[in-house]
């Protein structure tokens, strides 16, 4: 059956795709804006992150995973939203997801104006203009101003997949709206034969060609950094999601850029800092006095973010990507996970359906700082884990590349283990480079089973290559098993309760 057309409600009154300069004065006038030195705007919002606990499908189908209200009470809540619409003035922002004319998606966002920046941000991360003859696939209804009394704080993230619609009520983080679209893409593309996935992209020059490489992991936690990072003069081309079709082929989703700004930097990662302090960026909870900045500030929140289109810098972003070289599994850890490790076949599907690493502020006070496995490194993706894991296995069989695991954290333990050792920045460039050249010499771990790296031109210490000599070397090998078989015993039960995953994924970590 095909889907029903979906009509937006009707308005006190629409601007309806205004030009970026007009959304910026639109979003000057909000009380919570501030415009910096480098001439863009800097807004504060209340909510700080995205809202999981208050995210729920519509559905007379729980698949027991995700949270769910019935299509009645969906339907309520949706002419709760349209009764309180009919009296504000709202912004039309419309676009696609994804540039390729034969995979783009149609998507809308139809907001408050009295929040135009969260219009600002969603326009500069579509691609278009639309055409004459747009319809929206995607939309998703925005009203920050609007509480959703009984659920969590008051706020709900109503995602109907059948109807192509996420209402947001009551949250003003830009984030919302972001994942709105690319949360119901991902059932677009799963349903199309392929894989979504929480990924940046680059294109990498090598010796012998171009590589193209793709980057998972949780928001926060380095995909954006190792995407931006220049080895061999590399370039962007993805920063949050891409689609790894049947046929091999990568598809890109967005113009432009989320990113995350505490600590940001002009020496350790001058493109993305050049983007942000430039007039066409947004800003969102950034520490800012008088007209100053400060990426270092806490104070408010460490996941101050800013939107960036990918004209402000140097990308690839319109080149088509005809298959991928490499992937990379980001795990944030601080004990024996090593700055990287080479995975092969049925292993490599089990440390992406595992989504190991330590939570950020990008997902919420509740996840900051704790241990988590989220398969795939995705949040977003709408429906049963198991179906994530077994694709992966299916398009690596048909497509083969080279999966690794990579650790942005520490090894040895924790910030304030001063036996420990932190995998910067330069660590893990040099590590990609080396993945691209093909300069990594590896050796089997005896502990996992992976292959661990024996060197890495640009590193010379072994420790952050391979933790077990760091844990030999300060007397702490007891620890070390301990962590060792933790991991087995834990990784086993977490992909065991996956009841629809292939037995070779769940082997595969034994």
């Amino acid at each position: 059956m095909a889907k029903m057309l979906f009509r937006l409600p009707q308005a006190k009154g629409v601007t309806a795709n205004p030009s970026p300069e007009q959304v910026k004065e639109l979003a000057a006038k909000m009380r919570t804006a501030r415009p910096t030195k480098y001439g863009n705007l800097n807004v504060q919002t209340e909510v700080l992150a995205r809202s999981k606990g208050s995210t729920y499908l519509v559905t007379d189908e729980p698949d027991g995973q995700n949270q769910s209200i019935t299509s009645d009470e969906g339907a309520k809540w949706a002419d709760y939203q349209d009764e309180y619409i009919a009296q504000q003035e709202m912004v039309q922002i419309d676009g696609y997801i994804g540039n390729d004319p034969e995979f783009r998606t149609p998507a809308r966002l139809f907001v408050e104006a009295a929040n135009a920046n969260i219009a600002g941000m969603q326009q500069q991360l579509y691609f278009g203009p639309p055409e004459d003859d747009f319809e929206p696939e995607l939309t998703v209804i925005y009203t920050p101003n609007l509480k959703a009394d009984g659920f969590p704080d008051d706020r709900l993230i109503m995602v109907d997949l059948e109807q192509g619609v996420t209402r947001v009520f009551n949250s003003d983080y830009f984030g919302e709206s972001k994942k709105g679209g690319l949360r119901m893409w991902n059932k677009l593309v799963y349903d199309r034969g392929g894989l979504p996935l929480h990924a940046g992209c680059k294109i990498i020059p090598t010796g012998t060609g171009d590589k193209v490489c793709l980057t998972v992991g949780l928001s926060g936690t380095g995909k954006t950094t190792t995407t931006f990072t220049r080895q061999n003069g590399s370039l962007p081309v993805q920063d949050d999601f891409v689609a790894w079709m049947a046929d091999g082929r990568i598809y890109v989703t967005e113009n432009g850029c989320f990113a995350k700004t505490y600590g940001l930097n002009p020496e350790d990662e001058p493109t993305i800092y050049g983007a942000v302090t430039q007039p066409e960026s947004y800003l969102e909870n950034v520490s800012q006095h008088g007209d100053e900045v400060d990426f270092y500030d806490e104070s408010y929140t460490q996941n101050g973010r800013a939107t960036f289109p990918f004209g402000v810098i140097e990308s690839a972003a319109d080149r088509e990507i005809d298959g991928a070289d490499s992937l990379l599994v980001l795990n944030k850890n601080d004990n024996v996970i090593p700055a990287v490790a080479k995975l092969e076949g049925p292993q490599a599907a089990a440390f992406f359906m595992l989504g190991e690493t330590k939570g950020t502020a990008a997902g919420g006070a509740e996840e900051a700082g704790k241990a988590l496995r989220v398969p795939g490194t995705n949040p977003f993706f709408p429906m049963p884990h198991d179906l994530q894991g077994n694709r992966f296995l299916e398009l690596l069989e048909e497509h083969p590349l080279e999966v690794y695991l990579l650790n942005t954290g520490r090894v040895g333990g924790g910030d304030e283990d001063e036996r420990s050792k932190k995998v910067r920045i330069k660590h893990s460039s040099a590590i990609v480079k080396g993945i691209a050249d093909g300069t990594i010499e590896w050796e089997r771990d005896p502990d996992f089973g992976y292959l661990v790296a024996a060197s890495v031109p640009g590193i010379d210490d072994d420790e952050v290559l391979q933790p077990r000599k760091l844990y030999e070397r300060t007397g702490r090998m007891d620890e070390y098993g301990a962590h060792v078989e933790r991991l087995k015993r834990e990784r086993a039960d977490f992909l065991a309760g996956f009841p629809s995953l292939s037995d070779e994924i769940v082997a595969a970590v034994g």
